[in-house]
């Protein structure tokens, strides 16, 4: 049941690092989700994973999010369909996609000054809270002690 995932053209996932395991669906579909593992997980460590830099490593567990365990395994999981092999692709597919988001490294992002207008607009708005909390305050000058 093993498949190597082909992410890329330099990039390929050897069966080895992958675990795969059927199991049953939820939901609805009756007798057939009681009787057939249909549903598939699919385990992937990128800490194991030579062929991964560590940043790759470090964006990919980033965005896999909560699909990670305590040992920094993404697992995925497949239960679109009525067949275990058209879940492995999905399940496949779903990691691919995720690995290829991991490859791109973030934009950097280059610091810029706010505009004159935008500070403008930040004085005014400061200015009006200002003005409308003060308004709140009793009077300290009223003689009513």
């Amino acid at each position: 049941m093993n498949t190597l995932i082909i992410i890329n053209e330099e990039l390929t996932i050897p069966a080895d690092q992958l675990e795969v395991s059927a199991v049953r669906s939820s939901g609805p579909g009756g007798q057939n989700v009681n009787k057939v593992a249909t549903c598939i997980e699919l385990r992937f460590n990128p800490e194991r994973c030579p062929q991964l830099a560590t940043m790759v490593v470090n964006r990919l567990l980033a965005l896999a999010g909560n699909r990670t365990d305590s040992e920094n395994t993404i697992i995925i999981t497949s239960q679109k369909y009525r067949e275990q092999s058209r879940n492995l692709d999905d399940a496949c597919e779903k990691l691919r996609q995720l690995i290829l988001k991991a490859l791109v490294p973030p934009k950097p992002r280059k610091p810029t000054r706010p505009t004159r207008a935008s500070v403008q607009r930040r004085i005014t708005k400061k200015r009006q809270n200002s003005e409308k909390k003060s308004h709140r305050r009793p009077n300290s000058w009223s003689d009513d002690d």
